[in-house]
Order: structure tokens, then C-alpha cells, then sequence
């Protein structure tokens, strides 16, 4: 959403007021998460796989696949992990 909006501006169909008003402007890109960067996270939050399941709204299975590599987390896991890791689990419960 993020690089059509700012094509938009680019091509003067939108300007920066609009962009900034609609909060376009100040969108964090999504960084990728591997094993490594859930377990600290995890171990910063003091949550286990089962409790970061059930805030992901995915299964524990996922969670453990994620931690051997078979998966990596995307689409609104991937998401909530960054809010997670920006702004602490209260921002997503």
C-alpha cells in the first residue's frame, strides 16, 4: 500500500498532505523474523511458543515449525510479530 501511495504522490495524483493525513508517510516496513529473532523475542516478551500461538491466532505447530525453518511467519502473523517486537504484546491483546 505503502509504494502505490507514494507512486500516487510521485505521479501527482496525491499529495503530501493527504498522504501524511491518511498516515502514509510514517509506515514501518516489515522486516522478515527467522528462528532467532522469535526466540529473543520471546525470551524478551517471557511468553512461551503456546502463549505466542494464541496471540498469533495460529497453532502452536506453526510456531515450532517456524523454530525449525520448514515455515517462516508471513501475511498477518508476519505483521503482529512486528507491532509485537515495535510496541510489546499489549498493542495486539
Amino acid at each position: 500500500m505503502q509504494e502505490t501511495a507514494q507512486d500516487l504522490a510521485n505521479l501527482g495524483v496525491i499529495d503530501d498532505r493527504r498522504m501524511k493525513a491518511h498516515g502514509l508517510l510514517n509506515i514501518p516496513p516489515v522486516k522478515a523474523f527467522s528462528d532467532a529473532p522469535i526466540r529473543a523475542l520471546r525470551k524478551r516478551l517471557n511468553v512461551s511458543q503456546a502463549v505466542l500461538a494464541v496471540v498469533l491466532n495460529t497453532s502452536k505447530s506453526t510456531i515450532q515449525k517456524w523454530k525449525v525453518g520448514d515455515k517462516s511467519p508471513s501475511g498477518p502473523s508476519l505483521k503482529l510479530l512486528n507491532i509485537i517486537d515495535r510496541k510489546g504484546l499489549a498493542a495486539v491483546i
